[in-house]
């Protein structure tokens, strides 16, 4: 309830129509209140003008300034304080602490000081009107500077509530500055991190190729009778630029390594492939979850890249299932299409997108994307059609 009420009050404060709505009340309020009490001329501009300035305090925070002076001044001129005084110099008082006009410090001590003249203007009246006013430097005299020593008390109040509004902005401005730079610096490295990942599992990939033209080269030259010493050689060439790439393999990958050996473990796993969808599934299952896998189409054999990319989207989309939307039914499609266009469709029946329990930047969809790119790709991923959360991808391999 209680933010059900704040959120409209904050918006009506931070609109543009605020402060002239706001001021406009103020000024028509000053107006009302010299009718009915009315008060000397520097009294009347005294107050008619610090109400009235307060309509631009947001287009341009010094008029606070005049605001508060002429307060001060109207209020010396007047012998009871008039409410529309004390309510715009308030305002006037908070929005110089507010934009910080001035240093707090500055606007206090100039507060104080048209505080204590005010109160000197009040005692030479005082003394005119016959009242009994003692002398400066009488028993009793300092009783007459209280006034003076309340409106300090009250301006640096209000400078100081202004003042604390505006640093505490300030840090929620700086917090979300930095939350967003710290999103944008995860969701870079997780994509750097899902290259480095994808890179090692395209070295199993083109390494077994590679050194399968190399095996092949090297034996053509003893087993395929009636060569001639110029195809030997060509044979020989071929089998030796193959073993030159993949001396080059190696070296780059040394560079994509993680430390503490969990490179050599990524490269030396073997790569799954869309024929093991089905223990994934089960896998799905066997941690608690709830799965169904359909298949459609002929099964073709892809390339590595596309199997590979294929499995280990639809194995992030199961994870991520699992974690924001746990004991949800889900759903994987793998559509074999006769346009040479692999689909994958992962979907559940969970609260949706940003609803489930430790919804975060996104990095496994970002690492998702990444796969799908890679062979030319594309995946989208948010709420589905009749709710709950879906990953479509769809990878084409006929340029591949």
């Amino acid at each position: 309830m209680r933010t059900s009420l704040q959120q409209p009050f904050r918006a009506w404060i931070a609109a543009p129509a605020y402060p002239w709505v706001t001021g406009g009340a103020l000024t028509v309020g000053a107006v009302a209140e010299l009718i009915a009490f009315p008060g000397s001329v520097t009294t009347t501009i005294g107050v008619l003008v610090s109400s009235a300035s307060l309509m631009w305090r947001r287009s341009f925070p010094p008029v606070a300034v005049l605001t508060v002076a002429a307060g001060l001044l109207g209020f010396a001129g007047a012998v009871n304080l008039y409410v529309l005084i004390m309510a715009s110099g308030l305002i006037g008082c908070y929005t110089l602490g507010r934009h910080r006009v001035l240093h707090p410090a500055v606007t206090v001590a100039g507060g104080a000081l048209g505080a204590v003249c005010v109160n000197l203007v009040h005692i030479n009246t005082w003394s005119r009107m016959d009242l009994p006013v003692p002398a400066l430097w009488e028993k009793g005299s300092l009783s007459l500077f209280a006034e003076a020593f309340l409106l300090t008390v009250v301006i640096f109040g209000a400078v100081m509530m202004g003042d604390a509004v505006r640093s505490r902005e300030e840090t929620r401005k700086q917090r979300n500055l930095a939350q967003v730079q710290l999103i944008a610096m995860e969701r870079q490295q997780a994509a750097e991190a899902e290259r480095a990942a994808i890179a090692r599992e395209l070295h199993d990939i083109v390494s077994h190729s590679v050194s399968m033209i190399a095996v092949q080269a090297e034996s053509a030259t003893y087993t395929t009778p009636g060569l001639t010493p110029e195809a030997r050689d060509g044979f020989q060439q071929i089998a030796c630029t193959a073993r030159s790439s993949m001396a080059e393999l190696r070296r780059l990958l040394g560079v994509l390594r993680t430390p503490h050996g969990q490179g050599d473990m990524a490269v030396t796993a073997p790569q799954p492939t869309l024929d093991h969808l089905s223990e994934l599934v089960e896998q799905h299952r066997a941690v608690g979850g709830e799965a169904k896998l359909r298949v459609t189409g002929e099964r073709v054999s892809l390339p590595a890249a596309w199997e590979l990319s294929a499995y280990r989207i639809t194995q992030e989309a199961l994870t991520n299932a699992r974690k924001h939307a746990p004991g949800a039914r889900t759903v994987v499609e793998i559509d074999y299409g006769a346009d040479r266009r692999l689909t994958l469709r992962i979907h559940d029946d969970g609260p949706g997108p940003g609803s489930g329990p430790g919804t975060g930047a996104g990095h496994g969809l970002t690492g998702m994307r990444e796969r799908a790119a890679l062979v030319g790709g594309r995946l989208s991923a948010g709420a589905g059609p009749d709710g709950g959360f879906l990953v479509e991808a769809e990878l084409p391999w006929g340029t591949g």
